[in-house]
This record gives C-alpha cells, sequence and structure tokens, in this order.
C-alpha cells in the first residue's frame, strides 16, 4: 500500500457522495453529459484571492498564470478579480483578449517568441517579457514594421534560485531571461530604441512550500530589481517578482504559510530602494489559485485481478491528466489525493488497489496501490489538485480517445 497526498480541506460528503461546489459528483457528471469530467469551483478560486489580498501588502498586485488553467469561462471569471494576466504564447495572448482582459494588463514571456506572435501582442499593447538580445531586437523590428510602439520588460535569469523550488526557472544557465549581468544593458538598449520600457521580470521558481525560502527570493529580487534599475539610471514601472507558491500535492506535504511571506515583504518593500519607489509590483501565481479548486472524475470500467494485484482501470487517464500520473515534472512517482466519489468517506478495502486509465501504455497509472473503499465497475474515481495543468497540459490527442468535458460552478 502508497500513501496518497492530502485531499484538500473543505471536501465533504453527503450520503456518500463527495460535493463538489455543493453539488454531488454523480449529478455533476449528469449535467455535463458523461465522464471523464474536470470540475472547477469558482468558489474556491475566490477564496484564494481572498486569503492572497488578506495577506500580502495592498500595494503588490496579483497575476494569474494562464498557463495552470487556460478555460474561456474561468479566465472570463478571472477579470476583474486579478490584476493582469501572465501569458506564454501567441495563443494565449489570444485567449486572454477575448476572456476581456486589457492589454495593458497582460505579459507576454516565455522563449521562442515567432515574429506573428510578437506583432499580435504589439499591435494590441501587450507587454513582452524579452527572453533574449535576439528577442529584443526582432521585437523593435517588428514594432517598426507595423508603426507601433513596442511594451517591453527584461526577464531576467536571476544569478540566485528559489531553494526547494519544484521547478527551477532562475540561477545557472537558462533557457529563460537574460542573465542578470547583461539584463542593465539590455534595458538600455531598449529605451534607446525609442521602445517602451516596462520593468523586470524575475521569476526564480515555482511549486515551494517554503515559506522563509520565498522570503529569501522575494528579498533577493527586490535587491536586483534594484541593483539593476540603479545601473539603467531609469525607475522600472513594474518589478514581477515572480510567483512560486506551492500547494500540497503528496503525503507530507503542509500547505504553505503566507501570512508571514505578505509580512517580511511588506518590510522589504518599505525599505526598497529610492530608485523603486516609484515602481508597482507583481506576484504572478497559477497553480497555488486554481489547482486545489478542480476535481477530475473518472468512471470505472473494469475491476481485474493480475498476479495478487487489484486494478480499477477508468475512462480517463494521463491524456487528460498527465501530473496525477507522474510524468509532469515529478522524479519520482507519488500519487495524487483521489477518492471514490460515490462512496465518500466509506471505511477503505482491506487490499489496495491500483487505478490506471484507458491508455494502452504502462505509464498510464493515476493511483498506485492506493487504500479506498471496495471499487466495482460503474464507480466514480474523483482525483484532486485537478484545477492546475491538467486538460490544457495533458496529450489530449494521445490515441484518439475524447478530450474531457469541463464545468465550471460558481
Amino acid at each position: 500500500m502508497k500513501p496518497m497526498g492530502p485531499i484538500p480541506s473543505g471536501y465533504e460528503g453527503e450520503e456518500g457522495m463527495l460535493l463538489i461546489g455543493g453539488c454531488g459528483a454523480a449529478s455533476l457528471v449528469d449535467e455535463a453529459g458523461d465522464t471523464p469530467l474536470f470540475v472547477y469551483d469558482m468558489a474556491r478560486v475566490e477564496r484564494q484571492i481572498a486569503h492572497f489580498r488578506d495577506a500580502m501588502p495592498a500595494a503588490v498586485h496579483l497575476h494569474y498564470a494562464i498557463k495552470a488553467n487556460p478555460y474561456a469561462p474561468l479566465l472570463e471569471r478571472m477579470v476583474g478579480q486579478v490584476d493582469g494576466f501572465d501569458v506564454a504564447s501567441g495563443g494565449e495572448v489570444t485567449m486572454a483578449l477575448d476572456a476581456g482582459m486589457a492589454p495593458d494588463r497582460i505579459s507576454f514571456a516565455g522563449p521562442g517568441k515567432r515574429d506573428d506572435e510578437l506583432s499580435v501582442a504589439i499591435h494590441a499593447g501587450v507587454t513582452i517579457n524579452l527572453e533574449s538580445e535576439g528577442e529584443a531586437r526582432r521585437a523593435i523590428a517588428v514594432g517598426r514594421a507595423i508603426g507601433k510602439l513596442p511594451c517591453l520588460a527584461i526577464r531576467v535569469n536571476p544569478d540566485f534560485d528559489l531553494k526547494g523550488s519544484g521547478m527551477r526557472m532562475g540561477g545557472g544557465a537558462k533557457p529563460f531571461g537574460v542573465d542578470a549581468d547583461r539584463a542593465a544593458a539590455l534595458a538600455r538598449a531598449v529605451i534607446d530604441a525609442g521602445a517602451e520600457w516596462r520593468g523586470w521580470h524575475i521569476f526564480a521558481g515555482s511549486q515551494n512550500l517554503d515559506s522563509a525560502a520565498l522570503i529569501e527570493a522575494q528579498a533577493a529580487t527586490i535587491a536586483l530589481a534594484a541593483r539593476l534599475s540603479e545601473a539603467v539610471g531609469v525607475t522600472p514601472p513594474l518589478v514581477n517578482l515572480g510567483g512560486g507558491f506551492g500547494i500540497p500535492h503528496f503525503p507530507g506535504d503542509l500547505p504553505l504559510d503566507i501570512p508571514p511571506i505578505g509580512a517580511a515583504l511588506e518590510q522589504a518593500l518599505d525599505a526598497r530602494p529610492e530608485i523603486l519607489k516609484g515602481s508597482s509590483f507583481a506576484i504572478e501565481l497559477g497553480r497555488w489559485l486554481v489547482g486545489e479548486a478542480g476535481v477530475y472524475l473518472t468512471r470505472v470500467v473494469d475491476v481485474k485481478d493480475s498476479q495478487g494485484e487489484r486494478f480499477a482501470v477508468v475512462d480517463g487517464g494521463l491524456h487528460h491528466q498527465l501530473a496525477a500520473s507522474g510524468n509532469f515534472g515529478t522524479v519520482v512517482r507519488r500519487n495524487y489525493p483521489m477518492a471514490v466519489a460515490n462512496r465518500f468517506g466509506d471505511p477503505v478495502a482491506a487490499d489496495p488497489v491500483t487505478v490506471v486509465g484507458c491508455l494502452c501504455t504502462p505509464i498510464d497509472r493515476l493511483g498506485d496501490k492506493v487504500a479506498l473503499p471496495p471499487v466495482e465497475e460503474g464507480d466514480l474515481i474523483a482525483i484532486f489538485l485537478a484545477g492546475a495543468y491538467g486538460a490544457s497540459a495533458s496529450p489530449s490527442n494521445f490515441l484518439g480517445h475524447p478530450a474531457a468535458h469541463q464545468l465550471l460552478l460558481g
């Protein structure tokens, strides 16, 4: 038997049925028409936003990194609740604009931006976070060609990383951003070329559950932004401090304690150097805002025994939930939290069950030897933490199975 991560707080059952946003899981499947189904509870997202606002300094803007979940109804609801969208492709630029976010509140990061993507962003007035000197040259040339002044920020590869980060995005050789020792010179060149310089984007890492590490990284980010700005000789309009806030996924994980982060950040900003006194600041978050608000519901189509091990075969799989299968950024596969939605709260069986998907590959394993109530054909399996990096981050075209249904509550 292998342990699972903790089910996010607040999920309850009624007469043995898991409730999501106050609605029974089975009724949500009926409403959507079939399984597999992603359900997103907007009320939980709004509670996370409120938690951020309560804990962080009022001067710090909240941006949503839409790569976590770009479901169109969710994006539309996010407009007006967050202060900006961070995107990472030309397609996401269009999604953000279609959702109604103002162009001057959209920032576009990511390596390998094509000229046509740069053109779309510049034409709309979206801020481009430059990843290299070459990208700066191309963005300026595109702006001149279309007769539009580009809005350009510099993404910095910092000379430090975020300790304990699930994915380290800064420090050392990286495909992301301009090395810190060259960033000021590039900012100066952008300004001299006549572009509108929008500031710094400094992202050191993601999926971190260590408040002390995040406090240290934010202080280092502010110090780096000040040092670079002094070298440029211009106050940056915006300093994007990155994100890094994680959520518990696996056994032993504890929720991130963010009030100490907010208190330390307020002190750091109060004491910031004069060159940053006129700057705005932002934190960009994805998984932390939406991850716990999503549940993936998939139906058991077969239960079988093999060599003394029991398998529950479901109609979903890694083509919808790559992360839960352990094939999205994890080195050692561990179990996401899951439950039998129509037996929620029932005692677990004596023997574990392995939950596998419908794909013809041995890596399509959603739960490895987990303790669940007795599983039967027709049961609904609920996989939690499905609000981020689920439907849009999984190989949905693999083997030709249909896309999962999606439903936003609230």
